[in-house]
């Protein structure tokens, strides 16, 4: 495990307003309490509760992946109007201290989704 720092330092905050998620022309998640993931020199990343996320658009993968600062991630694919995204999801089940406010949340690959934050 690493610890953000100066050289590379992950920062958390909410997003103003209400954050909306569309795959294939369906909304699969929608709330006001997303939070944005800003990590070094990464663009941000929006995370959405997953109590907000239409659960029938996610199937659960078998990938996982490693981040030394934020923990594993385990993958969700989208499914709707007939079309479906291979891991465009993700998710920190147990994040590690320094980003634990991402537990419980997930993440979508932008070129996956369309966003509408408003």
């Amino acid at each position: 495990m690493k610890i953000p720092g100066p050289d590379h330092p992950i920062a958390i905050t909410p997003v103003q307003g209400k954050v909306s998620v569309q795959f294939n022309g369906v909304r699969v998640a929608h709330t006001d309490k997303a939070l944005a993931l800003k990590e070094a020199s990464y663009p941000p990343v929006i995370y959405v509760p997953r109590s907000d996320i239409s659960i029938e658009h996610y199937v659960r993968t078998e990938h996982r992946t490693h981040c030394p600062y934020k923990g594993d991630a385990n993958y969700f694919s989208l499914s709707a109007n007939g079309s479906i995204a291979e891991n465009a999801v993700w998710t920190y089940e147990e994040a590690y201290p320094a980003v634990k406010e991402i537990e419980g949340h997930v993440a979508f690959y932008p070129d996956k989704v369309t966003f509408d934050i408003h």
